[in-house]
């Protein structure tokens, strides 16, 4: 994917105010709206200023846009990596207003479905209104949204950590930077990935007597080295020696819960699944924990461990791998 470089579609620097992306959009958009252009390519050079100008002059999407753009290297295709949104606390107002499908892949790709979390729910800034109240009007404050990644580990346990988010904002020149928002966050025994801690009075404040909006915290798993997660249940491969398949074996297996000891049965295959009943994400009704079974054969090092093989060979001289394959060994 090619990567969009916004500031130099509308030709201003990456430190420009707010105001100076609003003079730059106005000049460019006067210079080659369709209607009135004779430049070439003027309606190609309209829809990518429009792009650059959805994002640039939304702070949220500016700050996110930044990020990205300090990992993009001139030359290489452009991947947004996983979860590359996580971390930074927003509205629904400032991820929710853009038809992503109107704009290039890149900007689909980035802000079409989800940098927002917002996107399908209902906070309170939907049709929030205002009241008086002693002569004081008072207007409820807008609830804030985030992404946070936590470990396959700590849906198992629970517990109380710290996490710090960046929230964006302009400062008296109209600059864009972010603020960080330190808070201990209580992680539910059991939660599970898509699922929203919510922060009551988190959020942004109240004006007059309003009350504070709420922050609502998306969970999501960080990768793991040994397992996946599909809803409540976890998946592991697991290697196993060739002679514990064909022969069965009891053998110390790895869960997020602690080390178990798994019955391999005899004659087990490559890919064989096995299943560990409510061992997966704790819960009400719990997942379950399937381990996948991987046959790994040990290298030929030395000439002893070739000979060694060398005989398999001959005890084994008419198994034929690859039968199913309608071809003969």
């Amino acid at each position: 994917m090619e990567f969009k470089d916004y500031y130099k579609i509308m030709g201003v620097p990456r430190d420009a105010s707010q105001d100076d992306i609003k003079r730059a959009y106005r000049k460019l958009a006067r210079k080659y709206h369709p209607d009135v252009s004779k430049e070439p390519e003027a309606e190609v050079r309209f829809k990518e200023l429009g792009e650059a100008y959805e994002v640039l002059k939304d702070p949220e999407k500016r700050v996110a846009y930044d990020r990205l753009g300090a990992e993009w290297k001139p030359n290489q295709e452009f991947r947004p990596p996983p979860d590359w949104n996580a971390g930074f606390e927003f509205s629904e107002r400032g991820f929710g207003g853009a038809d992503a499908s109107q704009y290039s892949d890149f900007f689909e790709s980035l802000f079409g479905h989800g940098f927002g979390a917002a996107h399908g729910r209902q906070g309170r800034q939907g049709g929030a209104t205002g009241a008086r109240t002693g002569g004081t009007f008072s207007v409820p404050g807008q609830d804030h949204y985030a992404k946070i990644m936590i470990d396959l580990e700590e849906a198992y346990t629970g517990g109380t950590r710290s996490i710090t988010l960046q929230v964006p904002q302009v400062d008296a020149g109209g600059h864009v930077s972010t603020r960080e928002h330190k808070l201990n966050v209580v992680i539910p025994r059991g939660i599970r990935s898509g699922q929203y801690i919510r922060l009551a009075g988190q959020g942004a404040p109240g004006h007059g007597q309003g009350k504070p909006g709420d922050l609502y915290l998306e969970v999501a798993f960080r990768p793991h080295p040994f397992y996946r997660v599909e809803n409540a249940d976890v998946y592991l491969d697991l290697p196993v020696a060739p002679w514990e398949a064909a022969l069965g074996a009891t053998v110390k297996t790895p869960t997020p819960g602690g080390v178990v000891e798994l019955k391999i049965p005899a004659g087990s295959t490559t890919g064989r699944k096995l299943r560990l009943k409510g061992r997966g994400i704790p819960g009400k009704t719990p997942g379950d924990f399937f381990v996948v079974l991987q046959i790994v054969a040990p290298p030929a090092n030395d000439e002893a461990d070739k000979e060694s093989y060398r005989k398999m060979a001959e005890q084994f001289k008419s198994f034929n791998p690859r039968a199913r394959l309608g071809v003969s060994a």
